[in-house]
């Protein structure tokens, strides 16, 4: 689903969709829809082109835990308010500031914006940045790559500060 400026330009658009596994791109390999994500709202502009998405998104996501790599479920279910303001063209030289409430924002290129790309920001956003099967997940043996919450491998690990690494050869 697209929602074009022209159309929002009349009145406010509607929508129910539903994303199967694999319809939209998180750009993380390591990242799996287990089901739909279904996703319902409005679209609207107001006064100065900003496209407000309001709605709600409900599904479930897989991704490995970042210490173990066993799988984890990450369930998704709430609202949503995103705002995007359309992206100028002439940016100069200077890098410009963000005003706070621009912070706030997203922004959009042409004459509208796909609802695939409102879904993955929203998505991306409710989840962890560091993804974790629980807190205190031993993970994997550097030595022998046993999973330690499974197996106590008894490996030694030690630990050289590399900053001294090279006296070790003197």
């Amino acid at each position: 689903m697209f929602f074009s400026v022209k159309e929002l330009e009349l009145h406010k658009v509607p929508f129910q969709v539903e994303f199967p596994p694999g319809g939209i791109e998180f750009f993380d390999p390591k990242l799996k829809q287990a089901r739909p994500l279904e996703v319902s709202g409005t679209a609207q502009l107001d006064p100065m082109e900003e496209i407000r998405v309001r709605g709600h998104l409900k599904g479930l996501l897989i991704a490995e835990c970042d210490r173990c790599l066993e799988p984890i479920e990450f369930p998704l279910d709430g609202d949503f308010d995103l705002c995007y303001r359309p992206a100028e063209s002439d940016w100069g030289e200077e890098p410009a500031s963000l005003s706070e409430q621009e912070n706030d924002a997203g922004f959009y290129d042409g004459n509208g914006l796909p609802l695939a790309d409102v879904v993955r920001e929203q998505v991306l956003l409710w989840l962890p940045m560091q993804r974790i099967c629980r807190e205190e997940c031993k993970g994997i043996c550097p030595q022998c790559g046993q999973n330690r919450n499974e197996i106590e491998c008894g490996c030694l690990v030690e630990r050289i500060d590399e900053r001294w690494a090279a006296l070790k050869n003197i």
